[in-house]
């Protein structure tokens, strides 16, 4: 598992506080992905409900809450596949 991948599974679990109701994924590219879920985040490829997809410097700076993941998303930095409420959702736990 990389470093990015790892210290983004300690960030998310902080930022979480406890699960999501439901599965997302976080796909960092050339780095892995993370499932969010009730049971809160991991390195994992699962199957997921929604796929959030974006760079790690993209992802780094909305988990530091420097970039919005809606600015995010309607800049083409970060695209979504699957389920658009469930990201949404996701994006305000985060934020």
């Amino acid at each position: 598992m990389s470093d990015v991948i790892s210290q983004a599974v300690t960030a998310l679990n902080a930022k979480m506080d406890g699960g999501f109701d439901g599965t997302a994924k976080f796909d960092i590219e050339d780095e892995g992905s993370i499932i969010i879920d009730s049971d809160g985040a991991r390195a994992a490829d699962d199957d997921a409900e929604v796929t959030l997809s974006a760079s790690a410097e993209t992802f780094q700076a909305i988990l530091e809450g420097e970039e919005n993941p809606t600015a995010a998303f309607m800049s083409g930095k970060l695209t979504v596949d699957g389920d658009m409420g469930l990201a949404m959702k996701l994006a305000g736990a985060l934020g």
